[in-house]
């Protein structure tokens, strides 16, 4: 609760990302079941900042990284033409694709009507 409360009042990347990343990340390792509940329903949420937060959770996990969570947590936002949710898209899918490559590229191409110029950009950023 405090960590949303942060995140929704902050409601600006410099708050937001390192609290996804290292306490909402700590907090799925911790306890999986009740947060990956919690960033589903953040990444359906009307808040931004909320929904960039349940995208970027999972940056630190590499092979740890639950492929179905962070695509679930993707799809509410592919449709937005928010820059702050195609950067934390693009910017998940290239953290995992120094993991896995050839998913990144697959899950791209599969999703190449529906992500943003800067969503595919960010995430083959590194692999092409």
């Amino acid at each position: 609760a405090m960590y949303e409360e942060i995140i929704v009042t902050g409601a600006w990347w410099d708050y937001v990302d390192p609290l996804a990343y290292a306490r909402l990340g700590t907090l799925l390792r911790l306890f999986p079941k009740p947060m990956r509940k919690k960033m589903l329903q953040w990444s359906r949420s009307r808040n931004l900042w909320k929904r960039r937060s349940a995208i970027l959770c999972q940056l630190s996990f590499k092979t740890e990284t639950d492929l179905d969570l962070l695509y679930a947590a993707i799809e509410p936002s592919l449709a937005s033409k928010e820059f702050f949710l195609q950067k934390a898209i693009g910017w998940a899918l290239r953290q995992y694709a120094w993991t896995d490559p050839r998913e990144v590229r697959r899950y791209v191409r599969a999703n190449a009507a529906r992500l943003s110029a800067l969503s595919k950009r960010e995430a083959l950023k590194n692999i092409q």
